[in-house]
């Protein structure tokens, strides 16, 4: 059995675990995780940047990893504490941005302001108990290569974005977009797809 194995099977050893790695009764690692243990764990490309002022509540128990010339804006939040956070090459997260795992974005990416990706839910359905404590689950995120979303959107949980297509500004998305299309509205719905044969923009 390896160590993360025997962890997980010792109750008493991951509340010990848990609580030297992330700060009790918040959603971020203590300093010493991010300074010696998340720079060396996490996979960061060549030309890759985080800009100074993001929030990175990035713990080592899930992937997070940033590609090749990808930027991460500042006043951004990147939280892969219950699933794996995976941002492809030439990808840039615009400003204000927050991406909760878990979340898979693709290569050469545009994520304008203020958008948000949450591919966590809490569960509320005993009412004998505050929200909070009732635990979480879970459904992941992708956004396929080559999208643009813009300003303001919010993806949520178990929602894929199909290459190359396009989520406008202000839109609520709470289902799956196809390739090559382009989204307006809240909830989005799809109103423009691409044709290979006529090479052109259709109305939906």
């Amino acid at each position: 059995m390896g160590l993360k194995e025997k962890i997980k099977s010792n109750e008493s050893l991951k509340k010990l675990v848990h609580w030297s790695i992330m700060i009790p009764k918040q959603a971020r690692p203590r300093l010493w995780v991010k300074w010696f243990v998340n720079p060396f764990f996490h996979k960061k490309g060549k030309g890759a940047r985080v800009r100074p002022r993001t929030r990175m509540d990035v713990v080592p128990w899930n992937k997070f990893e940033l590609g090749i010339d990808s930027t991460i804006e500042d006043f951004s939040a990147i939280n892969n504490g219950v699933g794996d956070v995976i941002i492809g090459d030439r990808t840039r997260i615009g400003l204000s941005n927050t991406i909760i795992g878990p979340v898979t974005i693709g290569n050469d990416v545009r994520l304008a302001q203020n958008i948000t990706l949450s591919g966590l839910n809490h569960n509320y359905e005993d009412v004998s108990l505050p929200i909070h404590v009732q635990g979480v689950y879970t459904s992941p995120i992708i956004v396929e290569d080559d999208c643009w979303i813009g300003a303001n959107v919010v993806v949520v949980a178990g929602v894929t974005i199909g290459k190359h297509s396009i989520v406008a500004a202000g839109c609520i998305v709470t289902k799956n977009i196809p390739p090559f299309s382009v989204a307006v509205g809240n909830p989005a719905r799809v109103i423009k797809t691409y044709n290979p044969e006529t090479k052109t923009w259709e109305k939906v």
